[in-house]
Parts: C-alpha cells; structure tokens; sequence
C-alpha cells in the first residue's frame, strides 16, 4: 500500500534553468520577497505591502526578465512560512498557476550562536536554501505544511470556538464565586437554574442584603453567563443536526464510529476527527507526532536522558488525548491497553503513572486512527450500539 507523502522533501524532479524559485518573509506590516531566476545573476529581492495582487506581479516581472534572458520558464515556485496569516496566500496562488509551498517553521535550521543576527533580509536568504534542498529532493532541508482546504478549516471551527466559549463560561463563573466569597457567601452556583432569582435573595452572613454595585455586577456577570451557555448550546445542536443530515459523509461517518466507544463523548470524537483522524497521515509514528506526544531524547557521547514530550503538535489533541486517557483507564478496564497499563504501573508511583499515561495516550491515539481508517478493531473496547 503506498504511502502519503510526508512533505520532506519534493517529488517533482527541479530543473532550476526553467523555475522561478521564490520566498516570502511576511510580518503584519510588509512582505520581503527574494527569488532566483534563471539566466540572471543577480538574486533580486523586493519588499512589498502586504498584497497578494502586487505579489502576483512581482513574481510575472521576475517570469519576463527570465525569458528576456533567454530561459523557457514553465515553473514559478514559492515558499512561506506558517503563521499568523494561514494558509490562504498559498491557495490564492495555487489557483492562479504558481505552486505555493508553507514550510513548517520549526523545521528551519538556524544558527546556534548565543547572539545571532536576525533580519528578514536574513530570514530570506536561510529560507532560499531550505527550500531549494526541499526542491532538488533532499531531506532534513525543512519541512512543508500540508495546505487545507477552505471546507477543512471551516470544519474545526465550531469546535474551537466552543473550547473558547467554554473557558469564558468557567472564568466568569470564578469571578462571580470570588466576588460572593470576599463578601463571606460560598453557597451560590451561578450555573442552576434558577440562579438569577436566588441572587437578589442572597444576604451576607451580617444578614444584610448585598452592596448594589455588587448586586449590579453579578448581575451582568449572570446576563453574560447566560448568552454564553445560549452560544455554546447553540453550537452542540448545530453540530448534532449535521450529524443527523449526513450521517455516512466523511468526516461525520468517523465521528459517529469514534463516539460509539465507550468513554467517549462526541465532542472529543468531533475534535479528534477533524484535527487529527481525518487528516491524511503517513504512518503512526506521524500520528504521534502531530499530537505531540513523542519524547525528546538529549543524548551525546554517554550522556542519555529525556527532556520530556516535544509539545510541538497540536496541543488540542495532546490535552484531549491525555484527558481521554484517563477517561479510557475508567470505562475500558478489560480492554488491552488498560491492561498494559496497570501491569505497568503496578509499583503504584505517582511518577510511573504521569509517564505511563502519555505513553497510553500516544497509543490509544494510534488504536483510534487505525479504527477509522483500516477498521482494525480494539482489542477488549466495548462498543456502543450503532445508529
């Protein structure tokens, strides 16, 4: 069975005599564009406001000074690296005949010196040779990030955004509790029902009713609660209606199928599915390092030791997966991986059992991954009803 590209390096052959080669330093407030071109000396560089039409042009003037000098160009090639700005230059390029790479910034070599200088004239020139090792077919260059599709992205919103209105709800339920408690009152939970009609009820242990600037806050505090458990409700319900509508589509197929273990809510198989489980990955040694859950050896000469996990995945799906770990140990006690795990924390150290559970987090990730898209079955999980 063939396997995915990992974008280390370029399978299209370089004929450098026929392809523009470009990079771009971005930053919010200009974009610094180097190239090579072919037949010309020099290797020109431009800074630009930050516009992917002047961007166009630029690469086109850059195409006609080649031919001028005598070359055929059939290829324009160009590189950034992922940031705050996304992926959506490299679409809007891609859809308009130039071949748009985003390299992953942390696979960029850069100098070990204490004090190194840093420009973005600099920055360029490191990019240049990255990406021209990555185009002639070499390894350990850099690496490229793969470029999703609008409707991809769009698909993680709605969980993102309830991870975020989530932490708002638990921080205005802490301000509205620390507010009460500086007042001596620790029995009021802004999250029942009827929480807003007991707050004008609520008295010190002086027996006086609360201060009205106080009174006033909390009750702006329960307003704004209340619009944020409406928002968050409002996406579940969304989510479960397109389950509903499109139960076999993609995505949806594996979310249902991840949601029938036990243990597992559908929102963290809605999270796992459109971070991790839906994306096409190479093998599972990049499943565990997408989540971020590999170790980082430091090792020289007789040196061994280990700095701890790499956190340089997404760290959505390492929190979910540790968290899910857990879960897992709670509903899946006769399965394989529960097993392995109490037959390796036996000693019942607390140290063990912090490492062991990031070990059955990578592994349970790995089961997962291979269940929706090979079907191998878990071994010992117990499994909802289908429908």
């Amino acid at each position: 069975m063939p396997q995915p590209n990992d974008l280390s390096r370029s399978l299209v052959a370089l004929d450098q005599d026929s392809t523009i080669i470009a990079v771009v330093e971005m930053s919010q407030s200009s974009w610094l564009v180097a190239g090579v071109l072919p037949g010309v000396e020099r290797q020109p560089r431009k800074k630009l406001e930050p516009s992917a039409e002047r961007l166009l042009c630029l690469l086109h003037r850059w195409r006609d000074e080649a031919v001028r000098a005598g070359k055929k160009i059939t290829r324009i090639a160009l590189a950034f690296e992922a940031g705050r700005d996304g992926v959506w230059l490299a679409r809007w390029l891609s859809a308009r005949g130039v071949e748009a790479h985003v390299i992953h910034p942390s696979s960029v070599a850069v100098s070990r010196e204490h004090r190194r200088a840093k420009t973005d004239r600099l920055d360029t020139e490191m990019l240049k040779r990255g990406f021209l090792g990555w185009l002639r077919g070499e390894r350990g260059h850099c690496s490229m990030s793969r470029v999703p599709t609008i409707a991809e992205e769009d698909a993680k919103r709605p969980n993102r955004e309830r991870e975020c209105l989530v932490g708002e709800r638990t921080r205005i339920i802490n301000r509205m509790k620390a507010t009460l408690a500086r007042l001596g009152i620790r029995n009021f939970k802004p999250t029942l029902r009827k929480a807003a009609e007991r707050l004008a009820t609520l008295r010190t242990p002086e027996s006086t009713p609360l201060p009205p600037n106080v009174s006033a806050e909390l009750q702006r505090d329960m307003a704004r609660l209340g619009f944020v458990v409406s928002q968050i409700r409002e996406i579940e319900e969304a989510r479960q209606k397109r389950l509903e509508q499109e139960p076999e589509t993609g995505p949806h197929a594996m979310v249902r199928l991840v949601a029938r273990v036990v243990g597992v809510g559908i929102e963290t198989a809605d999270m796992l599915v459109h971070e991790v489980l839906s994306r096409p990955m190479r093998d599972r040694k990049a499943v565990a390092r997408y989540a971020g859950l590999t170790g980082s050896p430091d090792e020289s000469g007789a040196k061994r030791r280990e700095q701890g996990l790499a956190r340089a995945g997404n760290a959505r799906v390492r929190r979910g997966m540790i968290q899910l770990a857990w879960r897992f140990l709670r509903f899946q006690k006769q399965s394989a991986l529960a097993q392995w795990y109490q037959a390796r924390t036996a000693d019942s150290r607390v140290g063990t059992r912090k490492t062991m559970i990031v070990a059955l987090a990578r592994k349970l990730l790995i089961a997962l991954w291979r269940f929706v898209t090979t079907g191998e079955t878990l071994e010992g999980v117990i499994l909802r009803p289908a429908g």
